[in-house]
């Protein structure tokens, strides 16, 4: 059985992966250079490794089911489920080791989640995960991905808990209100009965304007469907996240 969609026909790759086709075949060659193409035991794949790299990232980007997506590459409905879990672990951002002096900024989004083992519900009502993410204020790259934790966790805590935290270190990070006791640069607040002095409101103003960055990050992300409806199990949703942060970083480095 013939697919539709084939990294073959380079018109295909922009609308499925969000890259330029020379940015896409330098993620297949890191890909192929970390194993993900490697010969195993067993019966080979049907696809090769540029078309499941493509399979992964429509999986992603578009939210089909397999039942509905496995026809389009031309395989079963139980490869297309083997493509993605083998190959979209393999997608995930590796976490920056060395800031320098760079400023970053951190919030935590809300993925809905249908895996009740790893999600909770949250202020949105939905069974949903926390992914604390971490951008560079300059180039808005996303450097860090904490661990996605119960959607009722609170940021100061998820902060913490998933790791962000550690991987951060002592490098100055812009947050919003919701990170109190955190040490983390936040907007001042006003005490009841009292008026900000003209130069706090100038910081929070300036401040405001900084961290917004990161939420213009998270939109870009959930173009990614996949951030709206998550369906997969266990750490599925995690290496969706790291995959598509990677895919961000790409698109902006051009």
């Amino acid at each position: 059985m013939s697919g539709v969609i084939t990294a073959s026909k380079s018109s295909w790759i922009t609308p499925f992966t969000g890259l330029s086709p020379r940015c896409f075949g330098r993620l297949v060659t890191v890909l192929r250079h970390e194993g993900a193409d490697v010969v195993r035991k067993g019966r080979p794949w049907s696809l090769p490794l540029e078309d499941r790299a493509l399979l992964v990232t429509a999986y992603w980007r578009t939210n089909l089911t397999l039942r509905q997506l496995a026809p389009l590459f031309g395989v079963s409905k139980s490869a297309a489920g083997r493509i993605i879990d083998h190959l979209g672990p393999m997608f995930a951002l590796q976490p920056r080791k060395r800031f320098a002096k760079d400023t970053l900024i951190v919030d935590g989004t809300l993925v809905p989640t249908r895996d009740h083992a790893v999600a909770e519900q949250s202020k949105n009502y939905w069974y949903s995960t926390n992914h604390q993410v971490v951008i560079d204020a300059n180039t808005r790259l996303v450097v860090v991905v904490g661990r996605p934790l119960p959607g009722n966790r609170n940021d100061c805590k998820a902060w913490e808990e998933s790791g962000a935290k550690a991987a951060v270190g002592r490098t100055l990070t812009i947050a919003d209100g919701g990170y109190p006791g955190t040490g983390l640069v936040m907007p001042d607040r006003r005490r009841k009965g009292e008026d900000l002095p003209d130069w706090k409101k100038v910081h929070n103003t300036s401040h405001k304007r900084v961290r917004a960055r990161v939420e213009h990050v998270f939109a870009r992300m959930k173009t990614w469907k996949i951030l709206r409806d998550c369906r997969l199990k266990g750490d599925g949703v995690h290496h969706a996240m790291l995959g598509i942060a990677r895919m961000h970083n790409l698109t902006l480095a051009g």
